[in-house]
């Protein structure tokens, strides 16, 4: 376990930390930033999982989310997690499909160990999650979480060819498809496209001082999905917080800066005339960018490449 130097200012805040427990899920959505997958590897252990509570605590965070892939397909090690988070005071959320919720009944007793140390279940339900926009066993999860008194809310991301609004950093209601992971493969040719020139900013993610940050099971921080800022497992979460220097990092520099535009014109990056979105633009070329910043945009899991 790291023990940093007290009394030392940290340059980056953040109050959340937003812990992917393993990249394996039972889906492989259209849709997926991760690219969830059965076939994916890499799950967190309950020594890990301590280790990074501790360092989350020294470095001022004080909300933890258990995510995926699916951290329901771990259960055990989830409901150990998520009572050591809740124990050492953290507030404590956790994102899943459901898949467990098949009757209402079985939905509740999932669930039950969970009630009065979860302050927030959300739920994925769509038609990349399930054969209609509100599926059954996510409705079972939600009337069984609202019988346990645990907070529950519904995740939707909508089909690309659909109006609605932009995703900002967490998705909540029903927001348009990021076009970055596996939606970049499946979802980007159905979606309108844009001049590569327009994306000249970062919309979707607060690279200067994001407040919440995720952590993947092979200790990677990712500020947005596939751009890491450091390891945990290799250097304290405190002292990553305190070095990150967003303008100067090679890839965040330039989102800032100049968006996923400046990625092509600075790089000389073969490009496309149109994409998209600006996740679409970006993610294309930092898929470009790998051999050369393979540290900063890692790990391979997060572009689709399994063991």
């Amino acid at each position: 376990m790291y023990i940093y130097e007290e009394g030392k200012e940290i340059d980056m805040k953040l109050s959340g930390l937003h812990i992917l427990l393993t990249y394996q899920c039972i889906y492989e959505c259209d849709h997926c930033f991760v690219w969830g997958s059965p076939r994916q590897t890499g799950t967190l252990t309950l020594e890990q999982i301590e280790d990074i509570l501790h360092q989350a605590k020294e470095a001022g965070v004080t909300s933890i989310y258990f995510e995926g892939g699916e951290p329901f397909l771990y259960y055990a090690v989830l409901l150990k997690a998520v009572h050591m988070a809740a124990d050492m005071g953290f507030e404590v959320g956790i994102v899943s499909n459901a898949y467990w919720a098949n009757l209402v009944e079985d939905a509740v007793e999932w669930l039950r160990p969970f009630a009065g140390r979860v302050a927030d279940l959300s739920v994925s339900s769509d038609l990349f999650h399930c054969g209609e926009c509100l599926g059954e066993r996510p409705q079972n999860a939600v009337v069984a979480a609202k019988w346990l008194g645990i907070p529950i809310g519904m995740i939707s991301v909508a089909q690309p060819d659909a109006g609605v609004k932009e995703s900002h950093g967490q998705i909540e209601d029903e927001s348009a498809v990021m076009y970055r992971g596996r939606a970049v493969e499946k979802l980007a040719e159905r979606a309108a496209r844009h001049p590569w020139e327009r994306f000249d900013t970062c919309s979707h993610e607060d690279l200067r001082d994001p407040g919440r940050i995720h952590l993947d099971p092979l200790g990677n921080l990712h500020i947005c999905q596939g751009i890491s800022i450091g390891n945990l497992f290799e250097k304290p979460l405190k002292q990553i917080c305190e070095e990150y220097d967003p303008d100067a990092h090679p890839i965040c520099g330039l989102l800032l800066s100049g968006g996923p535009a400046a990625l092509v014109t600075e790089y000389n990056l073969p490009h496309a005339s149109h994409y998209a979105d600006a996740c679409h633009l970006c993610y294309e070329a930092r898929t470009t960018l790998r051999a050369r910043f393979p540290d900063l945009l890692a790990p391979d899991q997060m572009y689709g490449i399994f063991e």
